[in-house]
């Protein structure tokens, strides 16, 4: 069927970082032409995913765990230059080198039904009817912000980790760090040397995995969130199932072995003291925190403030799917595999389970497995 103004494609790849990056690779190296067979399309204005909005002072050196794009390695990056120029680069060369031809910047706005079992991906740049989707959006555009009472008064100033950009903003302030990830400890950790004060409260009592974390342990980790999946609620984040990483840093051990391993760094840090959690506040004053008392172990009941940075993650970039109606009752959607349960054009990658960068390597060559055979001639497509 001609659809008037509409563009017709057999599979349009939403997103270009990791995950849509590695189904354009594995849909070109079965043979689907790109910008004919499939079109990339990608809401950042250049390479590089959100890996190009991480804080400067991130570098190479400090990124918990970068797995390779398929069929090419990140090799001879300088550990001292901040991440997101290095994996920005390497993106860059990755696209051009497999020609995916991404196009960007542009917004996808929704997905909905279309005629002759085809979806209508409809965009910045105008419509495509396509066979498949590979949703590759993740979390960047939805920071996660947490409610309290009292943030309406607060006279000081909040921010979403998202909009960090180095500990130089914060010197000589008094800073309450929320969040127990990655990202909250590495930022507590600048902060600390140029604030005046710091504190970092936690929902739960972080978890640290000491030792090296293997294969079976990763694999245990992958099924715990692939079940909450498999049940239609929202996936959990990564670091709640893993923990935060930390190996100990070997007895005399100098600076002429290099600089720390993330890792050891962190292992360090809660050696020295450097990371004492304290429970989540029950509300926020103009000046500062309030605990009920006995909340705290220090019997401390406040805590003034400048900032308050919620390192508080992000929830998947989903909004556009919502004409679907792909989502449970649960909240989450459910998946078989990367494919949606309520609709097997659908592939979500990059979502829950693969929401590493191993997994939506993963997640990428497993969704155009499938869509190879959703394609072949004569498939008849049930989405519900």
């Amino acid at each position: 069927m001609n659809y008037s103004g509409v563009r017709e494609t057999e599979v349009v790849v939403a997103g270009a970082g990791q995950a849509g990056l590695a189904a354009a690779f594995h849909l070109r190296r079965v043979g689907y032409v790109p910008d004919r067979d499939v079109v990339v399309l990608d809401h950042s204005p250049r390479p590089g995913g959100a890996w190009q909005f991480r804080w400067p002072t991130l570098t190479y050196g400090k990124v918990h765990g970068m797995h390779a794009l398929p069929g090419m390695e990140l090799t001879g990056a300088d550990p001292d230059r901040p991440s997101s120029e290095v994996i920005g680069a390497y993106f860059d060369t990755y696209e051009r080198t497999f020609g995916l031809r991404v196009h960007r910047p542009v917004d996808v706005r929704s997905v909905r039904d279309g005629a002759d079992g085809r979806l209508l991906v409809e965009t910045s740049e105008g419509t495509y009817a396509t066979r498949a989707l590979v949703n590759a959006t993740g979390t960047w555009d939805r920071p996660f912000w947490p409610r309290f009472p009292g943030q309406e008064i607060f006279r000081g100033r909040q921010l979403h980790s998202s909009a960090y950009r180095g500990p130089q903003d914060f010197a000589g302030q008094r800073v309450i760090v929320v969040g127990g990830g990655t990202s909250a400890v590495q930022q507590l950790l600048e902060i600390a040397d140029v604030a005046a004060a710091t504190t970092w409260v936690t929902r739960r009592p972080p978890l640290f995995h000491e030792g090296p974390f293997d294969e079976q342990r990763g694999r245990a980790a992958v099924a715990q969130v692939e079940e909450r999946v498999r049940e239609g609620l929202p996936p959990q984040s990564v670091v709640s199932v893993t923990g935060l990483p930390i190996t100990a840093v070997p007895q005399g051990r100098t600076s002429h072995a290099g600089p720390l391993t993330p890792s050891e760094a962190l292992w360090l840090a809660r050696r020295q003291g450097a990371l004492v959690r304290h429970p989540m506040f029950d509300r926020l004053t103009e000046t500062g925190a309030r605990w009920p008392d006995g909340a705290r172990d220090d019997g401390v009941t406040s805590a003034d403030a400048d900032t308050i940075l919620y390192a508080t993650g992000f929830r998947p970039a989903l909004d556009h799917l919502a004409p679907l109606h792909l989502r449970e009752p649960g909240g989450g959607i459910r998946l078989d595999g990367t494919r949606t349960a309520r609709d097997p054009r659908v592939h979500l990658v990059g979502y829950g389970p693969s929401a590493s960068t191993i997994g939506a390597n993963r997640a990428g060559r497993a969704a155009v497995r499938d869509i190879r055979q959703l394609l072949q001639p004569g498939t008849l497509v049930a989405t519900r």
